[in-house]
């Protein structure tokens, strides 16, 4: 019997050892021998272009000056600026998603959004400067050229991030007002990671015209700055997956697992007992 229960000890304090987490579970961006650089040791940019999808909204600004034609045309929209000038608004503003939802440019089934005065403009698949691009034109054809300025953008780049009940704190919700945004970025504002999250298997679900792609990337290598997934895009939804060490109590913290495999020890004992006085 005692052998067996030295047996059983073993195979114990073998599962609290592998249940541990290590530094290279929790560390982000080790050394990758596949990580691209370019001839100057820098890692490229591959930063994807947006494109914008169906149902998107997206904010319009027209500036001119106060008594150009293109102010007058949209008197019943303008609004004074400080610098002297007017600023037509076709959405935006502040009050962030609601005043968008409301007062923003949405892009239609047809992937087509309709501007007072111009009519629609193809947006679905095309780049905001794209659609800046067409939009200058047809102002520029209607008013004087060179009095005008547009300009088009969306509410920043929201993101939602989606994990288990342990990270409700990072969970949600997410707006950046930046031009580009990392994943590591992105973690570190939201507080970053406990140690329960699976740093390797990080899921991105991106929304492109043609439908939404899925993929997975890991944060441990620093290879993944090569990826497209590392930079954020505009409705991209990451979830955290938790680690299976943590579903068991293990894996969490150095406390927890100690107090689990005290917890594992004991009831092996008092099995190893009740079954010494049968």
């Amino acid at each position: 019997m005692m052998k067996n229960f030295k047996i059983v000890l073993i195979i114990t304090f073998s599962l609290l050892l592998t249940s541990c987490i290590t530094t290279k579970d929790v560390r982000y961006l080790q050394p990758s021998e596949s990580l691209v650089i370019n001839e100057e040791g820098l890692v490229p940019y591959n930063i994807p272009v947006y494109r914008v999808t169906k149902n998107d909204m997206l904010t319009l600004n027209i500036v001119t000056t106060p008594k150009g034609d293109a102010a007058q045309f949209y008197s019943a929209l303008n609004a004074s600026s400080g610098g002297g000038g007017i600023t037509t608004s076709s959405g935006g503003g502040q009050g962030g998603n609601t005043q968008i939802y409301f007062n923003g440019l949405k892009v239609d089934s047809r992937g087509e959004i309709n501007i007072f005065g111009i009519g629609y403009v193809k947006a679905e698949g095309r780049t905001i400067e794209e659609i800046t691009q067409e939009i200058q034109t047809r102002v520029n054809e209607n008013f004087v050229e060179g009095k005008s300025e547009v300009r088009l953008n969306t509410d920043g780049i929201t993101y939602y991030i989606l994990g288990d009940v342990e990270t409700v704190g990072i969970s949600g919700e997410k707006i950046a007002h930046k031009n580009t945004l990392t994943i590591t970025e992105a973690i570190s504002i939201n507080g970053g990671l406990n140690r329960s999250i699976d740093r390797s298997n990080i899921v991105i679900r991106r929304k492109l015209p043609e439908g939404i792609k899925t993929a997975k990337i890991d944060l441990t290598r620093e290879d993944v700055m090569n990826s497209p997934y590392f930079w954020v895009q505009n409705g991209d939804e990451i979830y955290l997956t938790t680690r299976a060490k943590s579903l068991n109590g293990f894996g969490k913290d150095p406390v927890q697992t100690l107090s689990t495999g005290v917890s594992v020890l004991t009831t092996v004992m008092s099995i190893y007992l009740i079954l010494t006085r049968l």
